[in-house]
């Protein structure tokens, strides 16, 4: 079961973090993979990860939040595919910490067009190349902060929370086309992005209390559900948000 040998795969943000876990989870079971990022990041990652015996591995570089470029290399991962998707992971996105009062307009635009529209985007483009196959497996990267509303996080909050229920209406318009929609919501991953953040207990220890399973998550946490959800045994699950959290939005 959960067999991905032959499949085609595009993960945006997959040069580090949960999608770089992703994106190894991906090439272990068998898929062809293409990274998207911002930065020659994805090409090293994509060369990191491939083996000779595997599927391929490719990097691509554009900004999703410039929508030109997003298409551009949507089109150009799409090529080194074989002008076939099977999977679409919208894993990138970015925050910015403020207090709602003080929420910058142009960091609220910024985190909108990265961890919402290009959501949007990146996911109308591929559901027109999955209908055709009358096959695909979708899924958005949503957040704790989809459900709980966090502190200093208006906008990637705002953000999550519509990438949500974005999902439920796409999985909606796209089941009968045998393509589903799905979100995970990670839950306190210690990643290199927040390892001093959460090794300094005095400013993250509130958090690990309330998490039952005592630890941080890693990025490797992510990798059987983000398999799950791809594989052609998951065709009956669409529409929902599948949180990897230890537990907290249980306690």
């Amino acid at each position: 079961m959960f067999d991905l040998t032959g499949r085609k795969a595009i993960i945006t943000g997959g040069n580090r973090g949960l999608g770089r876990a992703i994106a190894e989870a991906y090439h272990g079971q068998g898929a062809q993979v293409v990274i998207i990022s911002t930065s020659s990041a994805c090409q090293e990652a994509a060369k990191e990860i491939a083996s000779d015996k595997g599927a391929p591995v490719y990097g691509v570089i554009c900004d999703l939040s410039d929508r030109d470029s997003l298409e551009k290399g949507f089109h150009e991962a799409l090529g080194l595919l074989g002008n076939r998707l099977d999977i679409l992971v919208n894993n990138a996105g970015i925050n910015r910490n403020h207090t709602s009062q003080d929420f910058p307009a142009g960091d609220w635009d910024a985190i909108r067009k990265v961890n919402y529209d290009a959501v949007f985007l990146m996911s109308q483009l591929a559901a027109r190349v999955m209908m055709k196959e009358k096959y695909g497996r979708i899924i958005n990267m949503a957040s704790l902060l989809s459900v709980i509303g966090g502190r200093m996080s208006l906008g990637y909050a705002a953000a999550k929370g519509g990438v949500v229920q974005m999902s439920k209406a796409m999985s909606n318009d796209w089941a009968p086309y045998g393509i589903t929609v799905n979100c995970i919501a990670p839950g306190y991953m210690n990643t290199d992005m927040n390892k001093e953040y959460c090794r300094d207990l005095s400013r993250s220890g509130h958090l690990l209390a309330r998490i039952p399973a005592g630890r941080w998550g890693i990025p490797k946490d992510l990798q059987a559900a983000s398999v799950f959800l791809a594989s052609e045994e998951a065709g009956y699950v669409t529409g929902v948000m599948l949180p990897v959290d230890g537990g907290f939005l249980a306690w």
